[in-house]
């Protein structure tokens, strides 16, 4: 007879990954950020994978053709992408990267609760 485990709750939440974007070099983001996001939720490492965008990383992301193709390719793959409203109003790019397909929102209180959870957190 099979026996299934089926994961509670808890189990699937800590297979969900948040990788904070704050470096804005171009290459950091196509050779780490996106390249281990799409790898990893490829290979299905993670359940979830979530990009957040945060600090100076808004204004790359809508000036970047490399940064904006790959991000594109994130999103097909299942791979979220978000970005600090507060970061995107400061730069003035808030609806390009609406038009990305990035959410866009404030995450100071949600970031604060993941912190407090101890939720696996990757900050580049």
């Amino acid at each position: 007879m099979l026996y299934f485990h089926w994961p509670s709750q808890k189990e699937n939440e800590m297979d969900d990954l948040y990788i904070v974007w704050t470096n804005s070099d171009e290459i950091v983001f196509d050779k780490m950020v996106a390249m281990y996001a799409r790898t990893a939720k490829i290979e299905n490492h993670w359940k979830e994978i979530t990009i957040i965008i945060w600090g100076s990383t808004p204004r790359l992301t809508a000036e970047s053709e490399i940064v904006g193709q790959r991000i594109r390719e994130l999103l097909q793959v299942g791979v979220k992408v978000s970005a600090c409203k507060s970061c995107c109003d400061s730069f003035g790019v808030t609806e390009k990267i609406i038009n990305m397909g990035v959410e866009v929102r404030y995450w100071v209180e949600d970031f604060t609760k993941l912190v407090k959870e101890d939720k696996k957190i990757l900050t580049i």
